[in-house]
């Protein structure tokens, strides 16, 4: 009976250390978080209206193809692109690639992802990816995604109006 009860007293002692030695789900301390800097770039992106002052497309500069556009990156989700004589709507959003299935050589970087339902010959598809975010103020949104097929890298900058 001792002898169960010494078992018992280590099975419980040894329970209690392996679940105080758990990491708990809470990821303040985790410096790859980036939950903080989505917040701000989302916020950034949702005050005002933006244009595009650089595409660069695997070398080629095709920032003339979205000329007159101003972008509304709206709080729900909605992305709006307006020249006054014509509208595209799509969606966008701000996410932490902290899988990197995207060809980045960061594990914990952010993406700034836009999607327009547009036919591939419309300039508006060559914007839709998940985008790298290179840097990011209030006034100016940087970014980049190098292509899995070709390698290529395509640049692609906003500007707060």
């Amino acid at each position: 009976m001792k002898k169960t009860r010494h078992l018992g007293f280590l099975f419980l002692l040894s329970f209690s250390l392996m679940s105080s030695m758990c990491s708990s789900d809470d990821d303040d301390g985790n410096p790859n978080n980036n939950s903080q800097q989505i917040a701000e770039i989302q916020s950034d992106a949702e005050s005002g209206t933006w244009r595009i002052t650089n595409f660069n497309d695997s070398g080629q500069n095709e920032t003339s193809d979205f000329n007159g556009y101003d972008f509304s990156f709206n709080a729900d989700g909605s992305l709006t692109a307006t020249n006054g004589a014509n509208t595209l709507t799509g969606t966008w959003s701000v996410t932490d690639d902290s899988n990197s299935n995207d060809d980045s050589n960061s594990d914990d970087d952010i993406d700034f992802n836009i999607f327009f339902p547009v036919p591939d010959s419309n300039d508006f598809e060559d914007l839709n990816d998940d985008w790298d975010v290179v840097s990011s103020s209030s006034t100016r949104i940087e970014l980049i995604d190098i292509s899995g097929g070709n390698g290529g890298t395509d640049m692609l900058t906003f500007e707060k109006n």
